[in-house]
């Protein structure tokens, strides 16, 4: 499998985490497309086309006047909308100089943004993860790029067997890969489940340095897959033969295609419980990064390897790939619409 380079367009994807888009221009390349975001004196947030209509000077490396973008080579200079307010050494504006604006949201702690056609732009359909902003949640987050084809993490996420192998001694025990899995698919809606309940299991680190359990558990792993971009993992664990969970964990992926063979990956952990113990939160913040660069470091691996695959290579699947097969299924059917 090479770069899978068709991409749903028409569709919300992540661009930032809201803390990250303030009064200072941010770069980012949206399925391929360069957009600088920032907010405005009200804190709306605003993407625009990121290259200068006039020599493709970055409008992300230039900087703002109020809540217009004055390019930082020539000094033309642009509104919210894109269009060019101001030309230097003459006072008529040319008629074509404007940069394309994109349709943006700011929902749960996330900068979404939608490339596609700006008439099918509905933020109703945005998918939600309310922990994020929960008032009885504390959430630890970040953002890692990749230089991997999207779906290869998508592959990733979906297939948490993966965890015993790549995060033993962090997130992975025996039983992960052990215990088989439920899978549910709504093709119509374009959300993929999957489900392992483990009944009596090894604690990994994760779990016993931030809970304080000693002993084994009931863990359950509960994905929640929204076609193309956000990623859900429902993750409840307690002391084993204790039925109701006593600590609930949000696992929250946002995965966004920069451009054939890059991916952004926005990362998040949220806890509802030791909300208040900062030792925690550190804790779960350093860990969760090693084990995302884990993630990091083997997916650039496997796409250099896919790279130098002959052509007409066919791939293996088994039981545990039924919920990316399911997303490939979905993504390729969006890339289509």
């Amino acid at each position: 499998m090479t770069a899978y380079s068709a991409f749903a367009r028409n569709q919300w994807y992540v661009a930032a985490w809201s803390k990250e888009v303030g009064r200072e221009l941010l770069g980012r390349t949206i399925l391929g497309e360069p957009i600088a975001f920032y907010r405005t004196e009200a804190g709306e947030p605003v993407a625009l086309a990121d290259r200068c209509v006039h020599r493709r000077y970055p409008l992300s490396a230039s900087g703002l006047d109020g809540d217009r973008v004055v390019c930082g080579y020539h000094g033309f200079t642009y509104d919210t909308t894109g269009t060019c307010v101001f030309v230097p050494g003459q006072k008529r504006v040319p008629r074509t100089a404007r940069v394309s604006s994109y349709p943006v949201a700011e929902v749960d702690g996330m900068v979404w943004v939608w490339v596609g056609d700006p008439e099918g732009a509905d933020t109703g359909a945005i998918p939600r993860a309310p922990h994020l902003v929960a008032d009885d949640f504390v959430t630890v987050e970040g953002m890692e790029p990749i230089d991997a084809d999207f779906m290869l993490l998508v592959d990733n996420l979906m297939d948490l067997s993966h965890e015993t192998y790549l995060h033993g001694g962090y997130i992975g025990t025996p039983e992960v890969a052990e215990t088989p899995i439920a899978t549910e698919v709504d093709e119509e809606s374009g959300v993929v489940r999957v489900s392992r309940h483990m009944k009596d299991a090894e604690c990994p680190p994760f779990y016993a340095r931030s809970t304080g359990i000693e002993g084994r558990i009931e863990r359950r792993q509960d994905i929640e897959y929204h076609a193309p971009c956000l990623y859900l993992l429902h993750s409840t664990i307690s002391p084993s033969g204790q039925e109701t969970p006593a600590f609930r964990t949000e696992i929250t992926y946002a995965i966004t295609p920069s451009s054939p063979g890059k991916v952004y990956d926005f990362w998040a952990v949220s806890r509802n419980f030791a909300t208040e113990d900062e030792e925690v939160t550190t804790f779960l913040r350093d860990f969760n990064h090693t084990v995302v660069m884990q993630d990091v470091d083997a997916l650039n691996l496997l796409q250099r390897t896919l790279d130098t695959e002959p052509e007409g290579y066919q791939e293996l699947s088994i039981n545990i790939d039924t919920g990316g097969l399911a997303a490939r299924r979905i993504l390729t059917k969006l890339a289509a619409g």
